[in-house]
């Protein structure tokens, strides 16, 4: 079928010729949608420029068709995590991205000249920064383009080719740069900043958006410097704002990967050999030993490191020079507003194939090693019954997520708006379960999922009108605050009012919206809990 008759609908195909970096895309419509997939925004990271940072887009000849996805980043689905179907195509060539607008927005050509610009919003998607890409909901974002946005949903390297650090084996014949797959977001957001009025959007007000390893990647980007002025608000779904290590560490999980990969390929050891040997051996190696030697490790490190995750960006001191919670403490984050929150429980999802967090007592005890008596005992009697399964759930998402994304409020909240959220709402047979509202769950409400064959199960017995109600409303607040930076400003009959998070004042004292079958605004909830972990080591 040719692009013409794929893309054929109320406007001539050829009004969707966009042209930018690299050259001309065509998208396509699709009913109420106009779509360009798989727009590369950095030259493909193979060859020469395997381990290195992004290279700029390779320029092509005539008119790209861009109405199907790109390859997604090599990833398992034999891992801890869930990978892309086989069927999908994969390949190192992975740096592309995806644009949404709703079929009745103005012609790139009419907002080129700064008519009507809409609001931006980039989707960083999560998965461990082990799986993941912009296709793996084929819905997902169609409605924010609906709403009067334009939708960006960027892929990214993942696995050993984005979040192993190699750095300490380069040479200079054969150098490794850090932070690869933060510098393919930075490097998509520059892209955005370049391109988007072309599709309609307003490069001066873009809002990147992300869940777990996605809002890793927010927190961080808010504290790079490369990313200044690419971003102008932030929204943080449960991340884990403290999973990102000093080089050290990530060091020794770059010389672990290498024993394994080197195993892998009947190659020795190369714990003795030279840094020229390392770097032959990762430059050299086919991409799916790649991929299986980050399996074997992923698997080895909960044990190993607890409360670690080894695809992670590091503290280089260069691209990213300091700790996140450092950085916002002392106000050097870029200075956006934010909304950030959590789940009710998201710490119980971790089971199984999943068990990755702090939820063993040897892990738990390992994670309290540097930790005083008093500050120990407190924090345990915050989870009755500990290390009962519930109560370490409990505990391991509250140390991955909860609080750390406490510390990022209350130190972010002093230099820029901030509101705090906590979705709690779950439908009726995911509680019975013994999940309840957990890790990802909000995804379902916000991009509503709830027509897949999962999101139906998961209301079999009840609860898909409060579940759907509950997402529209965070869609608006989403919106809203894309649009002007604050989630209250057009939401209308919306109640209540979200306040900004503030965590010095004594009338506005952590104010907190929860998201549930009725919304409600709480003064510091769990507030014995957050003291019991304030003088916590890792995260002081």
């Amino acid at each position: 079928m040719s692009v013409e008759t794929r893309a054929s609908g109320a406007r001539d195909v050829h009004e969707l010729d966009v042209r930018v970096s690299g050259g001309v895309v065509r998208g396509i419509r699709e009913a109420d949608i106009e779509a360009w997939r798989g727009i590369p925004y950095a030259a493909p990271p193979v060859g020469a420029l395997r381990f290195r940072a992004p290279a700029p887009v390779l320029p092509w000849q005539g008119v790209r068709d861009a109405s199907r996805h790109g390859a997604v980043a090599p990833q398992s689905r034999r891992g801890q995590f869930l990978g892309a179907p086989s069927a999908i195509p994969r390949s190192e060539d992975c740096l592309n991205l995806l644009v949404l607008r709703g079929a009745d927005a103005r012609t790139g050509a009419n907002a080129a000249r700064g008519d009507d610009l809409a609001p931006v919003m980039v989707f960083i998607h999560g998965g461990a920064y082990s799986v993941g890409s912009v296709r793996e909901v084929p819905h997902q974002g169609m409605d924010f383009a609906r709403n009067g946005v334009i939708y960006v949903a960027v892929s990214y390297r993942l696995g050993a080719l984005g979040y192993l650090d190699f750095s300490s084996y380069s040479t200079p014949e054969r150098p490794f740069e850090s932070n690869l797959g933060l510098r393919d977001q930075v490097a998509a957001l520059a892209w955005v900043r370049d391109n988007i009025r072309a599709f309609g959007g307003d490069p001066g007000n873009v809002t990147v958006f992300g869940e777990s390893a996605g809002a890793n990647a927010v927190t961080t980007l808010m504290t790079v410097p490369a990313a200044a002025g690419l971003f102008h608000r932030a929204i943080a779904q449960s991340p884990p704002p403290n999973a990102l290590y000093l080089p050290e560490l990530t060091a020794r999980w770059a010389g672990q990967f290498l024993e394994l990969l080197s195993s892998a390929l009947d190659n020795g050891s190369v714990e003795a050999t030279s840094h020229e040997d390392a770097a032959a051996l990762l430059t050299g190696a086919p991409v799916d030993a790649l991929v299986a030697a980050t399996n074997a490790l992923q698997l080895r490190t909960p044990d190993e490191d607890p409360g670690t995750l080894c695809l992670c960006p590091v503290i280089d001191g260069d691209y990213l020079p300091e700790r996140p919670l450092d950085a916002f403490k002392h106000g050097r984050a870029h200075r956006v507003p934010l909304i950030i929150g959590t789940n009710d429980r998201e710490g119980s999802l971790f089971t199984g194939r999943l068990d990755i967090l702090a939820s063993t007592p040897p892990r738990i005890r390992a994670i309290f090693a540097r930790t005083r008596k008093k500050t120990r005992k407190a924090i345990k009697a915050e989870y009755p019954g500990l290390p009962a399964r519930r109560a370490a759930a409990d505990f391991a998402g509250d140390y991955s997520f909860w609080y750390p994304s406490i510390k990022v409020a209350e130190r972010h909240a002093r230099y820029a708006p901030v509101y705090m959220y906590r979705f709690d709402i779950a439908p009726r047979l995911v509680r019975l379960a013994g999940f309840d509202a957990t890790h990802g769950l909000e995804l379902f409400a916000l991009f509503d999922r709830m027509n897949g064959w999962f999101g139906r199960t998961m209301t079999v017995l009840g609860g898909r009108r409060a579940f759907l109600g509950a997402g529209r409303r965070m869609r608006r607040w989403w919106l809203d605050f894309a649009r002007t930076g604050d989630p209250n400003a057009q939401t209308g009959a919306v109640s209540p009012a979200w306040p900004r998070y503030d965590a010095e004042s004594d009338d506005r004292y952590r104010l907190t919206l929860i998201i549930d079958e009725v919304d409600r605004v709480e003064c510091d909830p769990r507030g014995e809990r957050r003291v019991a972990w304030q003088e916590f080591v890792p995260h002081v």
